[in-house]
């Protein structure tokens, strides 16, 4: 029994008298976590869907192991043992100090808590300091917390992390807002919707076209094993890596597509354009109700792909949620000119790097500079152009 709790977790009371975090758990197995999570994906919590146990006890499976990252999952309780957060971080050796991260990698465009909804909207600096001492106490010591692509607000709640300090995120989130109800052409303009009916007209010749989401596993394994075949000459074409290449990411893509979440949805989504003799365009998403995000994509090589299928996708995809009373949606971080066509806001991402020891101080201030680099890079037109030059010099 004591070997099983030192592998699984580890209770810290923490000085909670001005505060209501009362205790520290830290759970180091994914399945020793699951009941504990599935409380924070109940009514009354607040959550990104990125978050859902599902895709990340997916990415941890596969990706995870894959790069060495082991799991780190805080929970903090009040006095009474009732749950309050809950930190999905997954720890790593990073330049010679231990880091903990927000699980996924890249795979998710918001990193966030799962809370119980009213602590979110209430918690004080006494709480994040009973937080942050109960982490420091951990055996397994973690030098700096570092939470990277935070969402600023989710479903209009501040996301309480941000208190602990933050600066803004190398890339913001293009985002879309629609009225729950409203008539598709307040969605996408008439004039869009025009120009993309007029290219649609070419494909809608094709045998079989039609626009489908994905909800059989045979439905979602064949258009999984198209993608994997575009997706590397579209990267190719585009002079970037195929970061799909490793099997470990495309079996996290593949299990994510496949895994059912407990009200039968995907924990990734998947929606295509296809006709009889292939896939014409892909996208992928996740979705909670409210929002919708999407994640991977690609479009045919063909020359049908001269006829814009990405855009005609997504304009089926924002009336898909639409017509289901979702209220906003974003294409994932990066201000590529699809993205403009229909997003007119950003939604702001941030940043912290939070230093628990001496050593991580050192690495807070290193990551820190790095980002507000690379930032300062994105945002100057002549730096992004000597960027790109060099990137694609180093891929030939």
């Amino acid at each position: 029994m004591v070997m099983a709790a030192e592998h699984h977790g580890s209770n810290a009371p923490v000085n909670s008298s001005a505060g209501r975090i009362a205790r520290i758990d830290v759970m180091r197995d994914m399945a020793a976590a699951e009941k504990t999570w599935r409380v924070f994906e109940g009514t009354g919590f607040l959550s990104t869907p990125y978050q859902r146990f599902e895709l990340l006890d997916t990415w941890q499976q596969t990706i995870g192991k894959h790069e060495g990252v082991l799991p780190f999952v805080v929970v903090a309780y009040d006095t009474t043992g009732q749950p309050l957060l809950l930190l999905p971080l997954v720890t790593s050796r990073e330049n010679g100090a231990n880091v903990a991260r927000f699980m996924g990698g890249k795979h998710p465009t918001f990193n966030m808590g799962l809370w119980q909804r009213e602590f979110a909207e209430t918690a004080t600096a006494a709480d994040f300091d009973a937080l942050i001492a109960g982490i420091r106490t951990q055996a397994d010591r973690v030098d700096v917390l570092a939470f990277t692509q935070q969402p600023k607000q989710w479903r209009g709640i501040l996301n309480p992390l941000i208190s602990l300090g933050a600066q803004p995120s190398t890339n913001a989130c293009p985002m879309m807002t629609m009225i729950p109800g409203c008539k598709p052409e307040e969605r996408v303009s008439t004039s869009t919707r025009r120009r993309l009916r007029n290219k649609e007209r070419k494909l809608q010749a094709l045998p079989g076209y039609r626009y489908l989401v994905a909800t059989t596993d045979e439905d979602i394994n064949r258009l999984l094993d198209s993608f994997f075949i575009i997706k590397p000459q579209r990267m190719a074409l585009s002079k970037l890596p195929d970061v799909f290449s490793d099997p470990a990411t495309k079996a996290f893509v593949r299990d994510a597509c496949l895994a059912k979440l407990p009200n039968g949805q995907r924990a990734i989504e998947i929606h295509a354009l296809e006709c009889n003799d292939e896939l014409i365009s892909i996208f992928s998403c996740v979705a909670d109700g409210e929002r919708f995000s999407t994640m991977f994509n690609t479009y045919t090589i063909s020359d049908n792909a001269r006829y814009s299928p990405g855009l005609i996708l997504l304009r089926y995809m924002i009336d898909h949620f639409g017509d289901l009373g979702y209220s906003s949606l974003d294409f994932g971080v990066g201000s590529d000119d699809y993205k403009m066509t229909f997003c007119k806001d950003d939604e702001p991402l941030l940043d912290a790097f939070i230093p628990l020891t001496a050593r991580g101080k050192f690495a807070a201030l290193g990551m820190s500079s790095l980002t507000h680099a690379k930032r300062l890079v994105k945002h100057n037109p002549a730096l992004m152009h000597m960027a790109q030059l060099l990137r694609n010099a180093i891929s030939r």
